[in-house]
């Protein structure tokens, strides 16, 4: 308050006059929000500055200025002020003499203010000035904030008492009214029982010390009454709807809080399932893509073994040519070792034949041809062990021909399991074996030919030696023929012979040594083949490491797939889980709207049920009125009829007076 009292000093000195001290001190001692200036005679400068004061101030809600003494201009500059005031509920003017205008102001106030509702008015003068009192029941009717005027000893009559009638039938929210110890008498009493029908928020009149009639004063009650079961059946009807609008909203409030919680659980599930859908997708998209990674590696692996079993397929149908090649110089072999052979017992033969002719056709010079005979044996021996060491030779051909078959058959075996273990090889060891095996073929390609120029050369030597001995044979015949010749020439013969034994010597010597080259060269292609054996052994090494590899990938990819089948089935749970929670969510919220859809139904009944019982209240209220009006109306029959009694017996006093002889010695008045 110390702001307000500060205010009301400064609007005083702008006026150009000292605040009152009393006003101060009350002021100072009052406590907050209100304002009790009672027995307190105000100036008119005070009222102008409380008014001011009260136009700007949003604290007080009582101003008491009871017994102020406020004069004509005090009172409607202090009103001025309080028609633009919206906070002041009550106002009590008690004993200030208002008048005409102050029942103007008075007006205006109830006209503008729509925050004052209570006003008293005790002990003011307002029913004498009939039109101002008429201007404040004008502006009483239009006003719909007051609740309780108190209006005891105004000096209203029955004429303002009408206009008060008149008043409330317009009003809706005066509830009580104090209108004791003033002059409203039978008429007026009449006009307000009149009124009372129209208006159904007044539940309080007070109307002792009138002088109306009990009559009226008991319909007045009964009105009232009637008013006063009325606004409490509201204010019950009222209780009831605002404790079921409580409820309403306390239940749509909660049915709005469990569907914004619902809303929220369903938008984080809602998230929770597209970040799993999300982290599952880039899983799946990362297995996806580590499987597709393992196919390319798969996929390169399988074209990498289709090229291996393609070179593999080059090997093996290279080795079958070189097996057919070597089955082809074997078979040469065997048909030239077998002509070799009939070749020989051919020349056995006509050796035999030759050695018979010659012993028959020389038995007579058998000694002079005994040298000759000790040298063609010596030379046969010599042929022998020829034939022998070519024997030899052929069998060691035919024993390295059988282990070149065998070997290369192992060689077969071998490339059959490298071409089962080498399948999963990559594309440079397999090119560098297929450069190895063309190696080792254009090798045995060379080896083979070198051996086909030995053989060929050992068939010049052996056509040569053919040649020898065919020439042997002719010497032989023309010897046979010509013996005496030939014993002639023997000596020149043997010389022959020994030069030719000598170039036969070196011919074996030449055969020797290209046998010795032979087994070198068979030395050294078992050397070739433990070579590409190792080579072909670390292939396989190589091969079995590149199998394990891949088994290990395929048992990695296989542990991927059931990892990814463990995860979609896992998040396929984690997604039926989900959708559980989800639909026994919804069937909670269906059980909650069906809970609401009956409180609402309820609420239907209920409000139907009061619908009913207001109607029943209002045909009661109709039945009572209209009781009452056949209680008005035979109370007026009843009023009628004692009035016409009252005048007839008027009448007959008055004619019993008249006509009797105590009017003649009566003395006039």
């Amino acid at each position: 308050m110390e702001e307000f009292r500060r205010t009301y000093s400064r609007l005083c000195k702008e006026s150009g006059a000292e605040p009152q001290e009393t006003v101060l001190q009350q002021m100072h001692q009052l406590p907050q929000g209100r304002l009790d200036l009672a027995t307190q005679s105000l100036t008119v400068d005070t009222c102008r500055a409380l008014g001011k004061l009260l136009q700007k101030e949003a604290l007080l809600t009582e101003l008491i200025l009871s017994d102020c003494m406020l004069s004509e201009e005090g009172a409607v500059l202090l009103l001025q002020g309080l028609c633009v005031n919206t906070i002041v509920r009550f106002l009590d003017l008690k004993g200030n003499n208002l008048r005409a205008s102050g029942a103007e102001a008075l007006a205006k106030l109830l006209r503008q203010n729509k925050s004052i509702q209570s006003l008293t008015l005790e002990w003011n003068s307002l029913g004498t000035w009939e039109e101002a009192f008429a201007a404040f029941c004008g502006a009483l009717a239009a006003n719909g904030a007051l609740r309780q005027l108190d209006l005891r000893n105004n000096q209203i009559t029955h004429k303002g008492a009408e206009e008060l009638a008149l008043a409330l039938k317009s009003n809706t929210s005066l509830q009580q009214l104090d209108l004791r110890w003033n002059h409203i008498g039978l008429l007026g009493g009449r006009a307000l029982v009149n009124c009372l029908p129209s208006n159904r928020t007044l539940w309080k009149l007070e109307l002792a010390g009138n002088s109306i009639p009990g009559d009226i004063l008991r319909a007045v009650e009964q009105a009232m009454d009637h008013n006063q079961d009325r606004q409490t059946a509201f204010r019950e009807s009222q209780a009831r709807a605002h404790v079921l609008s409580k409820e309403v909203r306390h239940l749509r409030e909660e049915k709005s809080k469990q569907f914004l919680d619902l809303m929220e659980t369903i938008d984080r599930q809602r998230e929770e399932m597209v970040r799993s859908s999300k982290a599952s997708a880039a899983r799946v998209g990362q297995l996806q893509e580590a499987l597709n990674e393992r196919h390319s590696i798969i996929n390169a692996l399988k074209a990498k073994l289709q090229m291996a079993e393609a070179a593999l397929a080059l090997s093996e149908q290279k080795a079958q040519d070189l097996g057919e090649l070597l089955a082809t110089a074997e078979q040469e072999q065997r048909s030239l070792a077998q002509r070799q052979a009939k070749e020989h017992r051919l020349e056995q033969q006509e050796a035999a034949e030759r050695e018979s002719k010659l012993l028959r056709d020389l038995s007579a010079a058998s000694e002079k041809n005994l040298l000759l005979q000790n040298q063609v044996d010596e030379l046969e021996r010599k042929v022998k062990s020829q034939q022998d060491q070519l024997f030899l030779t052929r069998q060691e051909l035919t024993s390295t021909a059988a282990e070149l078959k065998m070997r290369a058959v192992q060689a077969e075996e071998r490339l059959e399991l490298e071409k089962k273990r080498s399948r999963q090889s990559l594309e440079d060891a397999e090119h560098l074996r297929f450069k190895e095996v063309e190696h080792m073929t254009r090798h045995l390609e060379e080896s083979e030919r070198a051996m086909q120029e030995r053989v060929q050369r050992l068939e010049a030597a052996r056509l040569s030696l053919e040649e020898e001995l065919s020439r042997a044979k002719a010497a032989a015949l023309s010897e046979r023929s010509q013996a005496e010749e030939e014993l002639i020439k023997a000596k020149n013969q043997v010389r022959l012979e020994e030069q030719h034994l000598a170039h036969l010597e070196e011919k074996l010597r030449l055969l020797a040594q290209a046998r010795d080259e032979a087994q070198s060269a068979c030395l050294q292609q078992k050397q070739v083949v433990a070579d590409a054996q190792a080579r072909a052994s670390q292939f396989g090494r190589q091969v079995e490491s590149l199998r394990r590899r891949l088994e290990e990938l395929q048992q990695e990819l296989s542990n991927k797939d059931q990892e990814k089948v463990a995860e979609v089935t896992r998040v396929r749970l984690e997604l039926q889980e989900q959708n559980g929670r989800l639909q026994a969510e919804l069937t909670a919220q269906e059980a909650l709207k069906e809970k609401a859809a009956a409180l609402e139904r309820q609420l239907k009944v209920i409000a139907s049920d009061h619908r009913e019982a207001l109607l029943d209240r209002e045909s009661e209220n109709a039945s009572l009125r209209e009781k009452l009006r056949l209680k008005q109306a035979e109370i007026a029959r009843i009023r009628d009829e004692e009035a016409q009694r009252a005048s007839f017996l008027q009448n007959a006093v008055l004619a019993y007076v008249q006509g009797s002889p105590l009017r003649t010695l009566s003395p006039q008045k």
